[in-house]
């Protein structure tokens, strides 16, 4: 179950953090390489990706 919650709640964070990399104002390459960090390493890629990627890491959509 725990796995389960915890599986939704990654897949959320990412799906999340690869519309706002998608919005933000960098360059392209940016883009692609912050999506197939957080495609390959997933919980290491959102944690960076929050850290220091790029965007605004408001809520707002």
């Amino acid at each position: 179950m725990f796995k389960s919650i915890f599986a939704l709640l990654l897949l959320l964070s990412a799906v999340f953090a690869i519309l706002k990399i998608t919005k933000s104002r960098e360059t392209t390459g940016i883009k692609v390489l912050w999506v197939v960090l957080i495609l390959i390493l997933p919980v290491i890629g959102l944690l960076a990706w929050f850290f220091v990627g790029p965007g605004d890491k408001s809520l707002k959509m």
